[in-house]
């Protein structure tokens, strides 16, 4: 079976071959980068800043790639380094089904190359998923937003050019999903699932509530009724998340009875 793969593999056109089968953990592509900035290889620009902005390196040495520097790369076939180019000009393999000349990038990703639907950005310098007639770019938050935002969205300058305020990664050029809240500041999808399990609702950067939480407030404003572990007494007073504090004595070691909510929920 193995001397058959091998067999049709060699069948393919030269620019075909060894198509999916070189890459990373972040892309599929058939060639290396040299990085202009320490002149070490790599497989892509997030391998190099992982590695050199991971712990074990000094902070003074560490920094990331600039990917509108990049000048050489190197084919993953035939080891071969040459400038920046689509198709390898040793062994003509194609080193990317999606390259992009002016911001350096190759993809050879065959699950995503119709889903990614990429393109470039010549505001933003970069590329893109989802498809150029998704999008539309805000000149003042400096980047692409989907066009169901585009009269809806309130403009934060440079909104995605910072670090996400729960995972600290930054958000211009990350590759996981990002979300614009009510408030205009952009922040993970993730994250903010996660901040929802954790009960969590307001903007970690302004503290605004990024949901409708109306029915929350209602809850908060109903009256309850309580019982006074210290003189008995049964009143019924304003419902409040820490404690309720009886009319008579003044204690606020009482117990709700009925009425309103239980707990915040």
């Amino acid at each position: 079976m193995e001397g058959i793969v091998e067999t049709m593999e060699s069948m393919k056109p030269p620019q075909d071959m060894g198509f999916e089968k070189f890459g990373c953990s972040h892309y599929r592509r058939r060639c290396k980068l040299r990085a202009p900035c320490c002149d070490e290889i790599f497989d892509c620009r997030h391998c190099h800043n992982e590695a050199k902005n991971s712990m074990d390196v000094d902070p003074v040495n560490r920094h990331d790639l600039p990917r509108h520097d990049l000048k050489r790369v190197v084919c993953s076939l035939c080891s071969t380094e040459q400038d920046v180019q689509q198709h390898c000009n040793n062994c003509g393999v194609c080193m990317g089904k999606y390259f992009c000349s002016k911001c350096n990038f190759f993809d050879d990703d065959v699950r995503f190359l119709v889903s990614k639907n990429q393109y470039h950005c010549n505001e933003c310098g970069i590329c893109r998923t989802g498809g150029q007639e998704n999008f539309f770019h805000c000149n003042k938050c400096g980047c692409c937003y989907s066009t169901l935002l585009k009269d809806s969205h309130k403009c934060v300058e440079r909104a995605m050019h910072h670090n996400c305020p729960i995972c600290f990664e930054y958000l211009f050029d990350t590759t996981k999903d990002i979300t614009v809240l009510h408030c205009g500041h952009t922040i993970h999808l993730e994250c903010v699932k996660a901040m929802e399990h954790h009960f969590q609702y307001a903007c970690p950067v302004c503290s605004k509530s990024y949901c409708d939480m109306s029915s929350v407030w209602e809850k908060l404003d109903r009256e309850v009724w309580i019982l006074c572990n210290d003189c008995g007494e049964t009143t019924q007073v304003n419902f409040h998340i820490v404690a309720h504090k009886c009319l008579k004595c003044n204690s606020y070691n009482t117990r709700q009875t009925r009425g309103g909510p239980s707990r915040c929920s």
